[in-house]
């Protein structure tokens, strides 16, 4: 960035009657630092974060002028780190808050409420908040070409909302991602770089690419601006349950930014007096096959080792989380858990959603039923807490994981007595299908 743009965008920060984030600090030591396009503390290595005016927003915003705000994420704009009033608004959030009640049954639960994001705009994962702040972000930093590294979720997201904002973008996906998210990203026509690797490798070659040709990396550089887009999770929760908190939420680990933005989501809501602050209770979900943050968490260590993925669970397959150790103390200091749980577990948490609550969602949706379902069974949930589990992404995306685990059409013939045969055998089948439910 140039010395003269960087003069520029402070003066339109400091300016700005709207803009309430202040500075970048290090998550270790405090480090201070200008609101660049930058991610990592040069004195620690650790991630920074956006810091805020809370007296500022205190000052100005209130439930009333949050609900008379856009039906998108921008009604939370005051605790977005973007100095603009022309944001990019693709509709992204706001997306049902469903009150379980079959799922919650078969669980043994009372107040269950699924955070569904399945559904969101424009690319039907909750990656669309992230990326429509960073997006806006690379604009006024003066980007011309965005990009991302990503396992499927964040190149559709950064395809889609670049091509809205006629921003230049090229994705970089490991090579072996499926075939529904490569898709997805293609039909935008972005540049698409399918790299020979894991997850872990395309973003270090992408750290290369960032430094080397100076583009805006929505996970990279831009991270910590991307990053405070997942708070937008938190605030729509406590907006929907009526301006409350959870008791205890169950969210997917990838990086554990997310999970760990969700809860500082909830923390801003009560410190400018919004909602009434209690300690919410954090548990996260990981697949068994990539599971470096619940494995620290099961063996009481303080560090995350790095681990290769092995996992149908491609979107949460982060073998090295960037806020891993973060997400563990979270874990910890909410008095949550962090469970793995297998790839066959995640495709019959797949089914059960879709069974009991008629929502179709991806593997990482799958791995947060299969661990809330896990806790519930091991009595780490109280079944009369009001819980909040999210799920993140649509199930049309990842539709070969539970092909051959699902059942298939009953041929018939254009007669009624062919229909009659399949109807009385398909019902002899359901019915031995719930006698071993029941044993």
């Amino acid at each position: 960035m140039t010395q003269a743009l960087e003069t520029q965008l402070n003066t339109q920060i400091k300016n700005s009657t709207s803009a309430t984030f202040t500075k970048l600090v290090s998550k270790e030591g405090g480090f201070e630092y200008d609101l660049d396009p930058i991610n990592i503390c040069e004195n620690t290595f650790a991630p920074l974060e956006v810091a805020y005016d809370y007296d500022k927003i205190r000052a100005t915003v209130t439930r009333e002028t949050i609900e008379a705000g856009p039906n998108s994420i921008w009604r939370y704009r005051p605790f977005l780190p973007v100095a603009t009033d022309n944001v990019i608004d693709v509709g992204t959030g706001m997306t049902p808050l469903v009150k379980s009640t079959r799922l919650a049954r078969r669980l043994g639960l009372k107040n269950l409420y699924i955070k569904n994001d399945a559904v969101n705009m424009p690319t039907l994962s909750f990656k669309d908040r992230v990326v429509s702040v960073a997006l806006t972000r690379a604009r006024e930093f003066g980007f011309s070409t965005v990009s991302c590294a990503s396992t499927g979720n964040l190149a559709n997201s950064t395809a889609a909302i670049a091509s809205h904002a006629g921003l230049e973008c090229c994705v970089f996906i490991p090579a072996d991602l499926e075939a529904g998210k490569v898709l997805g990203t293609l039909i935008y026509n972005p540049i698409v770089m399918a790299v020979k690797g894991n997850y872990d490798q395309v973003n270090r070659l992408c750290s290369e690419v960032a430094n080397t040709h100076g583009w805006g990396f929505v996970n990279i550089n831009l991270r910590p601006y991307y990053s405070e887009g997942s708070k937008t999770l938190a605030y729509e929760v406590a907006e929907q349950l009526g301006w409350q908190l959870p008791d205890h939420i169950v969210a997917p680990i990838a990086s554990g930014s997310l999970y760990t933005k969700i809860h500082k989501g909830f923390k801003e809501f009560a410190k400018v007096g919004l909602v009434e602050d209690k300690d919410v209770r954090c548990s996260g979900a990981q697949a068994e096959g990539c599971s470096p943050v619940a494995q620290a968490f099961k063996e009481g260590r303080d560090f995350v080792a790095p681990v290769k993925p092995n996992t149908i669970a491609k979107s949460i397959a982060i073998g090295n989380p960037a806020d891993g150790v973060y997400a563990l103390e979270q874990a910890r200091k909410t008095n949550g858990h962090i469970e793995s749980v297998t790839d066959a577990e995640i495709i019959e948490g797949i089914k059960l959603l879709a069974e009991t609550e008629g929502i179709f969602t991806e593997t990482a949706g799958g791995t947060t039923i299969a661990v809330l379902k896990k806790l519930a069974e091991e009595g780490k949930i109280d079944p009369d807490e009001t819980t909040v589990a999210y799920i993140t992404g649509n199930g049309l995306k990842t539709q070969e994981a539970v092909q051959g685990y699902i059942g298939e059409p009953l041929a018939i013939d254009p007669k009624l007595d062919s229909f009659e045969r399949a109807w009385d055998r398909a019902q002899t089948l359901e019915r031995l299908d719930w006698q071993q439910v029941l044993v």
